[in-house]
């Protein structure tokens, strides 16, 4: 067989192997990598061949620092990507998380059948009525159903700290006495709520934070009419980005008359949903979609989380190449410099594989180091960052970036995997150094 041509199948089943390889690696569990590491360091301590592998690698490691230039660019380098792939990541599991942890098994929500979002429904006052005597639903201790129907529009409010003609969305949510009681993690935490059959508006403190004029005492204008901000309630999840006021005055505002957009109900307990649903169902008075309200906000962030996700997956991708090219560079430099070094290893009786996993534990070694700095970088600055975006075609949302363990774990293994292919083909043409040719080498 030519040369040539057996040098490019040589190459390609490389390559081959080495894509396989990194597929595994970034998919595989932690303890399946654990495994691998640990085999490989029985292999290092029992084997000849591992022996003479730890030897070169205690020789290449304890030589770093007199090559802290070329050494700094691997672990800046792939630092870099990974505080950008992490806080990227960090940015769509913080939306994930917060409008996901809206809403609990216990609460059903109904809309008006074939709308996937509230401010896509709209429910007459007939079936209100009609959803709101099912005998699923919860009461209060006056007999009352625990069920709030409630409308939801889109308001525009100026941003905090921006341009003067610089507004933003809000969702504006009028809701009834009910509300409360059906969300039990939601409480006021500054001022009071807001006053039956006046314009007045409770505020979420993500809107808050988010626009201007919301602090209790002040007063806004939405719609036609000058509303009063009362007070500031807090519930941890996605309703924090929205403001409320009174059903009765929002419809009359928006002109929306006796309808409403959706029922949110606390059921008897989780295992009384699919009679629910059923009985709603197969009543021909209502047509309307019905699900848990954690099913539904869960729905409702799946598509600007995988959004996110990809943007995160494509930015770190680019970088990555460019990081492996800066690892290649350097330990193809690194190689040339040690050929007379490794050329005589390989003279005593040292074979190509301890010197091919020298060269890679080298580099792996640079690659963590930059992996755990690319963590830290990441968790210091985006950790709890706030940020806002638009969610359910309504308002924006606010949210904070989580950079989590199992991200910085993810993180981590771009970086080794990186590490592995930025190393892999040097170390490859050091264990295939000619022996008298690198010798003469100066």
């Amino acid at each position: 067989m030519h040369p040539l041509l057996k040098s490019l199948l040589q190459n390609a089943a490389l390559g081959a192997a080495l894509l396989v390889a990194l597929v595994v690696w970034i998919l595989a569990p932690w303890y399946v990598l654990l495994a691998a590491a640990l085999a490989v360091a029985l292999w290092m301590s029992l084997s000849r061949g591992g022996r003479q592998a730890a030897s070169v690698s205690h020789v290449g490691i304890s030589t770093l620092g007199q090559r802290l230039g070329a050494s700094s660019v691997v672990v800046i380098g792939i630092a870099g990507v990974v505080a950008v792939l992490v806080a990227l990541l960090s940015m769509a599991e913080g939306y994930r998380q917060t409008v996901g942890s809206t809403g609990d098994a216990t609460n059903a929500i109904v809309l008006r059948g074939g709308s996937i979002a509230e401010v896509m429904s709209t429910l007459d006052r007939a079936t209100i009525n009609t959803v709101m005597q099912a005998p699923q639903i919860a009461r209060s201790a006056d007999g009352r159903p625990l069920a709030s129907p409630e409308l939801v529009v889109a308001a525009t409010l100026p941003l905090r700290g921006g341009a003067p003609d610089e507004d933003g969305s809000v969702q504006f949510r009028g809701v009834g006495d009910m509300a409360f009681q059906v969300r039990p993690k939601l409480r006021i935490v500054d001022g009071r709520m807001f006053e039956t059959g006046k314009r007045e508006l409770v505020v979420g403190k993500g809107a808050r934070k988010q626009f201007a004029g919301l602090d209790p005492g002040q007063s806004i204008r939405l719609g036609s009419d000058t509303w009063q901000v009362v007070g500031t309630f807090e519930a941890g999840d996605a309703t924090d980005s929205e403001i409320w006021a009174d059903a009765e005055v929002v419809a009359t505002t928006y002109r929306r008359g006796s309808t409403r957009a959706s029922i949110t109900a606390r059921l008897t307990d989780p295992a009384a949903f699919n009679a629910f649903k059923a009985g709603l169902d197969a009543d021909p008075r209502t047509q309307v979609e019905v699900s848990t309200t954690l099913d539904y906000f869960a729905k409702q962030s799946e598509g600007m989380s995988k959004v996110l996700r990809v943007i995160g997956i494509v930015v770190g991708s680019i970088m990555a190449v460019g990081a492996v090219f800066g690892a290649l560079n350097t330990m193809f430099a690194t190689v040339a410099a040690r050929a007379r070094e490794i050329a005589t290893l390989r003279a005593i009786g040292f074979r190509g594989l301890p010197v091919v996993v020298a060269v890679m534990l080298e580099t792996m070694l640079l690659a963590l180091l930059g992996g755990l700095l690319g963590g830290a970088i990441a968790w210091l600055l985006f950790d709890g960052y706030g940020a806002s975006t638009l969610a359910g075609g309504v308002g924006q949302m606010t949210f904070e970036f989580r950079v989590t363990p199992a991200l910085l774990w993810g993180g981590l293994k771009w970086a080794l995997a990186i590490g592995f292919v930025g190393g892999l083909f040097p170390a490859v043409r050091a264990a295939q150094l000619p022996v008298t040719t690198a010798l003469r080498a100066g």
